[in-house]
Protein backbone atom coordinates (compact mmCIF):
# COMPACT_ATOMS: atom_id res chain seq x y z
CA UNK A 1 0.00 0.00 0.00
CA UNK A 2 1.10 3.23 -0.52
CA UNK A 3 1.68 5.53 2.23
CA UNK A 4 -0.34 7.76 3.82
CA UNK A 5 -0.35 11.32 3.49
CA UNK A 6 -0.50 13.54 6.57
CA UNK A 7 -4.15 14.64 7.01
CA UNK A 8 -3.48 18.57 5.70
CA UNK A 9 -7.09 19.36 8.04
CA UNK A 10 -5.49 18.17 11.40
CA UNK A 11 -1.71 20.05 10.17
CA UNK A 12 -3.79 23.08 10.05
CA UNK A 13 -5.04 22.25 13.94
CA UNK A 14 -1.62 21.29 15.31
CA UNK A 15 1.35 22.92 16.04
CA UNK A 16 4.53 21.14 15.95
CA UNK A 17 6.57 22.14 18.58
CA UNK A 18 9.93 21.03 20.49
CA UNK A 19 8.02 19.81 23.57
CA UNK A 20 5.44 17.84 21.98
CA UNK A 21 1.74 18.81 19.63
CA UNK A 22 -0.05 22.16 20.96
CA UNK A 23 -3.69 22.75 20.15
CA UNK A 24 -6.24 25.56 20.04
CA UNK A 25 -9.12 23.90 22.07
CA UNK A 26 -12.39 24.23 20.40
CA UNK A 27 -15.59 25.89 21.38
CA UNK A 28 -13.55 28.92 22.13
CA UNK A 29 -14.22 31.39 19.23
CA UNK A 30 -17.20 33.20 18.80
CA UNK A 31 -20.34 33.34 20.63
CA UNK A 32 -18.72 34.22 24.18
CA UNK A 33 -20.82 37.35 24.88
CA UNK A 34 -23.37 35.36 26.64
CA UNK A 35 -20.86 32.94 28.79
CA UNK A 36 -19.24 33.34 32.33
CA UNK A 37 -15.99 34.06 32.81
CA UNK A 38 -15.54 30.67 34.38
CA UNK A 39 -17.41 28.94 31.44
CA UNK A 40 -14.68 30.46 29.10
Amino acid sequence: MPKMKTKSGAAKRFLKTANGIKHKHAFKSHILTKMSTKRK
